[in-house]
Formats: structure tokens, sequence, C-alpha cells
């Protein structure tokens, strides 16, 4: 049943999944039911505002807003989340149905809505379009919207809200679904309370003795003067966590066709190889790696997440409101590597039939040359920081009107906390294996090797010093807006309620990237540069335990890692890696590198409009429609610095690089605007007695990322034997366009129990396809490899020399065209005589492609009448028109959707007296979780489940000691080309818990 008068639009959360999550593990406005109480149930209606205590009762709660919304709306309620073991939003986010989430690190990052990835989905706090950082893969320019839910505490939030359709009054940008996080506000409870947590935590990912870190939050709210008048909230939490990440991964070079077909000449292929077993056919496809190696992190993530907000109330009808958000997150990633690579020359390798052939395993021997065991480290530190200032004036005002004037300033930063820049790579290696191998049998692949005769690639005495980076990132977002809204009630009639409004939003963003670089991949020093006392072992059956594949004998076993910051120090000192490196330009006295990459991009939308709430009698009690118009104008204005190219040159075998003059790029500018009408439409009807059935419609944009909206030609500095690549942004490019239909039935049997069945439909068009990209040339620059002193060297040498060989004879024959670079390397310059440089540049622009995505979500909430124990189960299924197809090469473009999958939950609990338990399972099929352009590869993520559980007991005066677990199966998880069988990653899952205890007052 509802409660007081008839709410209208503006007091739902409409289309909406809502978590009221209070504050996590520390609630403190969702009272727990004292010791003396057996899952109490305390109704207070007071000024419409419904207050429900206890586990069960919250669930009913929960119940009534679903059944009394408009729109399709899954709520679970503050006492539901709030006692999850999650590490964060999104890991609480994944218990809504149809909600599933990426994990960094073996911790929630980004969510995927009804199979719309993080790209896809808008994150606003308290209705506020939000800022958004990362660095991304630390290799390249970051230009993700992306938010990253891992810089939040829960601790801090009252609600998050999933608006899965769209809506005229929330925010544009989310095809997937726009994600609203609240605050608490202190005059929504008055007086004075709070709570205050502290846990230890114990997380068995982590390598070597096991610590205990500390996480403590709280939040204090009070009120003053008549009927409240002033209020202030605070919050806070710190989290400290230390954890490991240890995994296999793999390159591939994949997509060949076998056999008899044109790939059978390609560099890689197996084809004309005596120690093939069942060589692939002409139509069947198969993959060779490139590469393998293991991986063993080691983690530490420092949080601190506060807020302040202060309200002011002069009279019942006017409330003025400011708050103060600040989160910052530093993540700190210390990686030692063992690895292989591969030739593709005497090669020995198995498949299973195609026509996807699953590659068995691969092995090369290098005969009298013996190839290197690469054992790299690196260090990746980075510091991401979101600010949020925001004001908001609520007036009751005559004739039935409200208005509300909100404005915010919110940034997003990420940035380097390293005097080496984001990231630092350094490799080292002993030339020493007579023959390399990788079996793809095992969930984990085993690599392993055999020495060359009288040497240990093992023997810390005989590494040396190879190539190393040094990479510099940085991601800046800056959001100003403001949003006059209005909404009026009617007395009586059809008519019910009108909401209104215009908002305005600029958006700035920042992003620059520059590496430093060596080449010096076949050795840099000797062994004695390096001492032995900068190593230290790692075991590897131990870093990789339980692992299928692990307990193979011929699995690594054992490697040395090293500390980076000393072996940086050293080479620094003997051979400036920093501050002459082969490539790159650093800054002054640093080893942070200048940036060749620096977009800047400005976003501004003006956004009118209006929804109409209408009421009529039928079947058992009322139907509601609502009709909205949002009418969006959006101008792009991009700059990018673009580089003075001004040579060539030929630094290795297979490594050529642009020389570009850092003192003479130019920053070039370009333009776009786009408009979009978005309307809405909600219906929902009662035809009998607790059955409600709703249907929705609406349209839905998302922005593209902007490294798509970049307004300048860039080129990547290395190139290979056969050009450049470069790539040019286009600001015109229109957003992704939804339309979306919504239909479901809802029966509620029981005082906290229902089941629901919904069917989505979403029909997308303006895909982004990069088919548009042209072939070029760079004014006076030219191929050294394409040349006279190339063709000469080929008509001394043979046709089929090698790139060495060919080196070689042009430095010696030809010694004035080269010169000695910073890292000693003989570099040979192009030539005016040499073939004109050829650079494929890669333009997006919006395709005719289009695809549809459907599904069912299923959801159940049932209590077991007054035992205390009940579940709540949801299940979604999510299809869509555009596969990959597996069977074609690497040769044929395709169209596929990525990120569609099912998905499922099941939580069972207990809640009576003060004892409350809860074990919940979640699932996620297997899915595409991308694929490459030119060649065209797929790779994918295998399926994935964990079971969490946590339980509390609360003594009298509000004092709980509770434990958590999350992932208590430590569950692993892999991913895989074309073929299952061909894992390019795989790593080791692990159970986390925590024992605390809050205080509630």
């Amino acid at each position: 049943m509802a409660f007081g008068r008839k709410p209208t639009f503006a007091k739902y959360l409409a289309g909406a999944s809502v978590m009221a999550m209070g504050m996590g593990a520390t609630t403190a406005f969702a009272q727990d039911a004292t010791a003396d109480e057996e899952a109490a149930e305390e109704v207070v209606a007071a000024d419409d505002v419904i207050v429900v205590t206890g586990i069960r009762a919250s669930l009913r709660d929960a119940m009534n807003i679903k059944r009394e919304a408009q729109g399709v709306v899954d709520a679970i309620s503050a006492e539901d989340i709030g006692k999850f073991p999650d590490t964060n939003l999104a890991e609480s986010l994944q218990r809504i149905t149809g909600v599933s989430i990426d994990r960094e690190n073996g911790e929630g990052a980004r969510v995927t809505v009804r199979g719309f990835g993080p790209e896809y989905n808008l994150v606003t706090l308290n209705g506020r379009q939000m800022p958004t950082s990362t660095l991304g893969d630390g290799a390249s320019a970051p230009s993700s919207r992306s938010f990253d839910f891992g810089n939040l505490a829960s601790e801090a939030v009252a609600a998050v809200e999933v608006y899965k359709t769209g809506r005229a009054t929330v925010p544009s940008g989310g095809i997937g679904s726009s994600i609203n996080i609240r605050t608490p506000r202190p005059l929504d409870a008055p007086g004075f309370k709070g709570s205050i947590a502290a846990k230890g935590v114990y997380d068995d990912s982590e390598n070597g003795d096991v610590s205990i870190t500390p996480e403590i939050s709280g939040i204090i709210s009070n009120t003053w003067g008549d009927e409240a008048q002033f209020g202030i909230a605070v919050t806070g939490s710190y989290q400290k966590r230390n954890s490991g990440f240890n995994q296999f991964f793999s390159d591939f070079r994949d997509g060949y066709l076998g056999c008899g077909s044109a790939d059978e000449w390609n560099w890689g292929t197996v084809c004309f190889r005596d120690n093939t077993q069942n060589p692939p056919g002409a139509t069947d496809v198969y993959s060779v790696p490139q590469n393998g190696s293991y991986n063993v992190t080691d983690i530490t993530r420092e949080r601190i997440n506060g807020q302040v907000v202060l309200q002011y109330a002069p009279s019942d009808n006017l409330t003025f409101t400011t708050d103060y958000t600040y989160s910052q997150n530093e993540v700190e990633a210390r990686q030692s590597s063992v690895g292989i690579w591969f030739n593709h020359g005497n090669t020995s390798s198995a498949f299973s039939d195609g026509p996807v052939a699953d590659l068995l395993f691969y092995s090369e021997d290098f005969g009298t040359g013996p190839s290197d065991l690469s054992y790299s480290g690196s260090l990746t530190a980075n510091r991401s920081t979101n600010k949020s200032l925001g004001f908001n004036v609520e007036w009751k005002a005559p004739g039935n009107f409200t208005w509300v004037l909100d404005a915010h300033t919110s940034s997003a930063e990420s940035k380097p906390t390293l005097p080496y820049g984001s990231n630092v790579s350094v490799g080292t290696a002993v030339f020493g294996l007579q023959t390399q191998t990788i079996d793809f049998t095992s969930d984990l692949p085993v690599i392993s090797y055999t020495n060359a005769t009288g040497v240990d690639s093992n023997d810390i005495s005989q590494r040396f010093a190879t190539g190393n980076a040094f990479r510099n990132a940085f991601f800046r977002d800056d959001i100003d807006q403001v949003q006059l809204s209005g909404n009026w009630e009617s007395d009586s009639g059809f008519l019910e309620s009108l909401d209104f409004g215009v908002t305005y939003t600029e958006n700035k963003v920042k992003s620059a990237y520059g590496f430093l670089q060596n080449e010096t991949w076949g050795g840099l020093g000797t062994a004695a540069d390096l001492p032995d006392d900068v190593f230290f072992p790692i075991d590897v059956t131990e870093a990789f335990r339980g692992m299928d594949g692990v307990d193979n004998p011929n699995i690594i076993q054992q490697f040395y890692g090293f500390d980076v910051e000393r072996v940086v120090g050293l080479l620094e000192d003997q051979f400036n890696i920093c501050s002459q490196p082969g490539v790159g330009t650093p800054q002054a006295g640093t080893c942070l590198a200048k940036p060749t990459t620096d977009r800047r991009i400005k976003e501004t939308t003006l956004a009118p409009f209006a929804e109409a709430n209408f009421t009529f009698d039928v079947g058992a009690g009322e139907a509601h429609l609502i009709t909205g118009l949002r009418y969006e104008t959006t101008s792009v204005e991009s700059t990018a610095l673009v580089p003075s190219v001004t040579g060539s040159y030929w630094a290795s075998a297979n490594e050529f690089y642009l020389e570009i003059d850092d003192d003479n790029r130019i920053f070039t500018s370009a333009k776009g605007d786009y408009d979009f009408w978005l309307p809405n439409v909600d219906f929902d009807i009662e035809p009998f007695e607790d059955i409600k059935l709703r249907a929705s419609y609406s349209h839905t944009i998302t922005r593209p990322t902007y490294d798509n909206l970049q307004g300048g030609l860039t080129y990547n500095p290395l190139f290979r034997v056969d050009g450049a690549d470069g790539n040019q942004g286009n600001p015109g490019l229109l957003p992704f366009k939804s339309e979306n239909f919504d239909v479901s039935a809802e029966w509620y049997y029981g005082n906290a129990s229902y089941l629901s069945v919904g069917y989505f439909r979403k029909n997308v068009e303006n895909y982004i396809s990069f088919n548009g990209s042209y072939q070029g040339t760079i004014d006076g620059i030219t191929n050294p490899y394409d040349g006279p002193r190339a063709d000469e060297a080929r008509a001394v040498l043979g046709a089929n020399a090698g790139n060495d060989a060919i080196r070689d004879y042009i430095i010696a024959n030809y010694p004035e065209t080269t010169f000695v670079g910073n890292n000693g390397g003989i570099n040979i310059r192009g030539l005016p005589e040499d073939a004109p440089l050829q650079v494929d540049v890669t333009v997006p622009a919006n395709s005719d492609r289009t695809a549809t995505i459907d599904g069912w979500e299923f959801a159940l909430q049932h209590n077991f009448w007054e035992t205390g124990f009940g579940v709540i189960l949801n299940y979604t299924i999510v299809n869509g028109d555009a596969t990959f197809d597996n069977t074609q090469p690497a040769s044929v473009d395709q169209f596929a959707l990525v990120g569609l999958s099912d998905s499922a939950n099941a939580v069972a609990f207990y809640d009576k007296g003060p004892f409350q338990a809860r074990v919940a399972w979640n699932w996620r099929d297997d899915f595409l979780a991308g694929y490459s352009s030119n060649p065209t590869n797929p790779f994918y993520r295998d399926e994935y489940w964990q079971v969490d559980a946590s339980a509390s007991y609360e003594f009298d005066m509000g004092l709980t000691v509770f434990v958590e677990g999350i992932n208590l199966t430590g569950e692993n998880l892999k991913g895989y080309r074309r073929s299952y069988n061909n894992t390019f990653f795989s790593y080791r899952g692990a159970p986390r818990y925590a024992a605390g205890v809050r205080f509630s007052f």
C-alpha cells in the first residue's frame, strides 16, 4: 500500500534502479534492529516521510518504491545493500538486475548495464553530471569517458539510482544507463546522529606475508533551530589495502587462414613446418602466440573520501544547500615478469580440428643462436582526485510551483606520483634459451624452456639490462553546470503535475601523453652493471597456487625480480637512459617525458526539457502517463598539439622512428556541433489488485570518446618496414543514439514479496567506423628501408637477406648516412632519394551500421513468513543482432556488439533479533570483450562467478560487530581469443576477509 498523499513524479525515482545504500558497513541514517527486537518494523508517517527500520521492513519499503513508482524501477533499500561486503559502489551495483561489472586488480571498477559497457553509462552526483578521469592503458593518451567507481567508497553515499530508460529531466549521455549517486542531507533526517566504524582487511591475493590493513569511516549529522533550520553533515573514510594481481599474459598473431590459403607464407604461419601436428586446413582459422609471460604484481591502494553538506531553511518553503565532495585514490603497482618472445623460426606446434583450430602447444628451437629469457620490472603509481562544489536553492512558491536552482563546479584529475611518470618499465635478460614452449591445454598456460649448453637463464650473475621505457600521462576533466527547474502540481484533474527546466553544461578536457624509450633490447652494458643484491626470488608455483596447470612439472618454477628504482638509478648514472634517451625528450633534470600528445576539448551543451504527469482511474487502481521531451544542442571545440616531423631513421632490425622537433609543435583546432530531440513516454496500469503493468519508450544518446574528437593529425613516432600510422580526430562526430522500448509485469503477492518480469529493446545507430582512413605521406619524410642503399644491400646479400644484415651493409658502406643515438646504437637516416614514407591515417566517422540489443529481466523477492529468512533472485538475458564470426580470418572486416552477456544474482538472508547474515552469489556469462580493426581480431572474457557473505550482531547501545568475505571460493578468471584454448590472460583470484565494529548514535 501507499502512505500519505499521492506523490508526484518529482518524488519518485522513476525509471531507476534505486540502491539506498545508506553508509555501507557504517549505516548512519538507516537504523539497525536493536538486540531485544526481532526484526522490528517501525513506520512513522510525518510530512509525507516514511521511515522503515529493520532489513525485512526495508525490503518491504523497497518493494513499495518499485510498486508505486512511475516507470521501470528496481529498488533495493538501505539495509539490503548496506550489509553486503562491497569494496566500492561498483561492487554494490552488480547486485542490480541487468548490471554487471568489470574488475581491475580484483576490485570492481566499471559497470555494464544491459550489455552496454562503461563508455555508454553516464554518472551524476546528486543529479549533476560528473567529470571522469583515468590514465587508461598507460601506453597512450587517456581518452575514456567511463567512470572509475574504484575512486569512491560506498560509506559516503546515501543512494545510487540507475536510470535504465530515458527521462527528459535526467541528463543525457548514457544509452546504457544514467547512474545517479546521492549523498546525505542533514535536514532529511533531523537531530544529532552518526556512525563510526573501523575494520581490518585481510586480502589473500597479497604476495608474500599477508598484512591486515585498516579501513575507517564515519558520519556525523546535526540540525539546530526551530523546526530544524540549520543542518550540517560530515562524512569521511580512509582505506588502505594491500593486494596482489598475478596473471599469465600472451599476445597472439591471430586470424590466419590455414595451409593451402593465401596466408600460408605469412610470418608466423605453421605451414611447411615438419613439426606441425594436424596443421590447419585452407579454410580453418588459427592463431600462434607472439609472446608469453608470468606477471606478479604487488598493489597498494590508499583511498580518502570526504564530504561536507550545509543546509539552511529560513522557512518551510525555502531551503539553501551547499556541499563539497572530495575523493582521492592513489594506486601503486610493482610488477615483476618473466617471459619469452617467439621469432617464428624453427617451430613445433599442434592443433585441434577446425574451422577454428585450437592451439595445443607452440615451441621454438633456436639451434646455435640462443634467444633471451626476458625479465622485466615495472612500476606504476598514479593519483586520481575528484572535487565537486555545489549549491542548491529550493523554493516552494505560491500557486503550487516549486523552483530549484542548482549549480556546481567539479573536476577530476589523474596524474603520476612517480619521478619517472605514470609508468616505468625496465628490461633485463639472459641470452641462454635453447628451446621455449607454451602449453595451452590448461587454464594457466605452462611456459617452459631448456637452456643452451653452459648457460643458466635464471642465473642473476649472467643478467644484463636491455630496453626501457618511461611513460608520462595526464588527464583532467572540468565541468561547470547550472540548472533551473520547476514543478507545478495540479490540485485535481487529469493533469497531475508538470516538470520543466533548462540545463547549461560546459565540459573541458585535457589529455596529455609522452614517453622516453631506449630500444636496447639486444643488451645494454654487461652483467657486471647490475649487482646481485638488486634481485629477489619469486616462486611461480606459489604466486599461481591452486590454478589448473601450476602443478605441471615443466612450468617455470622460479625467477628473480629486481628493485626497479635502484636499477633505473644505476642505468641513468652509467648510460643516461633518462637524460639522453633514444626516443623522446625529457623535462630538464627529470625522467619525465615532455608530452608528444596534448588534446584539449570543450563541449558546451544547452538542454531545455519538459515533462507532464497524467493520472486517471482504471481497473483496480490508477493509471499513470508521463510524456516528456528534452532538446540538446552541443558545440565541440577541439585542439591538438601537432608534431613537426623533421626526419626518419632506422634504429634496429624492425624499429624505425620519426624525428620530432619538440620546439616547433603547433596546436591546430577544429569544431563540430549537433542537436537532438529526446522524447520519452512512460505508462503504468493496475488492471487487477496487486498486479501492475508498465511500458516505456525513450530516446537516449552517448557521446564519442575524447580521442575520436581530437582536433589534429598526430603520428606514432615508432613505425615498421611497411610504413607509419597516424590518427586524425573528428569533432563533428554524432553521438550514439538509442531508441528504447521497455515493458514489464509485476505481481505483489505478499507483505514484502513480489515477482517481476521485464522485456527491453534498444535500437542503436551512429556507430563509429574507421573505414574512412586514408594513406598519405609526410612532406620530405622518407623510408630508409625502401631506397637505393637497401636495394644495393639486397642485390649483394640476396633477396632473402634479413633486416640486420641489410643494416650492417649500409652502416659499413654508407657511414656518412648514419649517426650514433643517445643510447649508443647506430641509426640509419632516411635520405631524400629514399621512397616517401607511407602513412596510414585513421579517421573516425559515423557509419550507417545499426544494431539491436534486447533481453529479459526476471526478479523475485520472497520472505518466508516471520522466520527471518528470505531470498532475492534475479536473472538477465541479453541478446544482440551483431555478433563476431570467429571462423572469418583477420582480413575480413567485421562489426560486432561487445559486452553482451547474461547475468544473475542470488541472495539468501536471515534477519531476526540482533543477528543478521547474508550470502550472495553473482554470475556473468562469457562475452566478447572487444576486437581490433585492421586486422580484425576478437578477445573474450570467460564466464565468472563469485560468492560473498557477511554477518553482524548488534549489542545494546548501538554497538555492532560484523564480518565480511568477498570471493570466498577464490574464483579465477581468464580471457581468450578466437579459440577458448588460446588464453591471452589468466589470473588467480583470491578471497578477501574483513572484520570490524561500528557504533551508531
